[in-house]
């Protein structure tokens, strides 16, 4: 599978993830979104940058219960809840979002 995003072929693997994480660019995420029906708003976007932050840090895509943990001590309660997260991505904040910010699909997520 690919993607194409501005005359450039980005490869993914069976479930639509970046086969290579240094392909990621923001107009990438926006396509992955796009071929999801999901248009990216400045809330996707704090929650994706807040995973490319934290992976970068610790070198691992967080779990959801972490996620949620850790965007509530950073962002705020209201936002570290998983009804919150699942109305950004409905497709689960795990999976969906870490696709999105380009990161491996994280472990512990079917």
């Amino acid at each position: 599978m690919a993607l194409e995003v501005g005359g450039k072929s980005i490869p993914l693997d069976e479930e639509g993830y970046l086969e290579n994480l240094s392909d990621w660019t923001p107009e990438v995420a926006a396509a992955l979104a796009t071929a999801e029906d999901v248009t990216l708003t400045d809330e996707h976007w704090e929650i994706l940058n807040f995973l490319r932050e934290y992976y970068e840090e610790y070198q691992i895509a967080p779990a959801v219960r972490v996620l949620t943990k850790a965007v509530g001590k950073r962002l705020g309660a209201d936002k570290g809840n998983s009804k919150y997260l699942y109305s950004l991505f409905p497709y689960g904040p795990g999976k969906q979002a870490c696709k999105y910010a380009g990161l491996p699909k994280p472990t512990g997520c079917v």
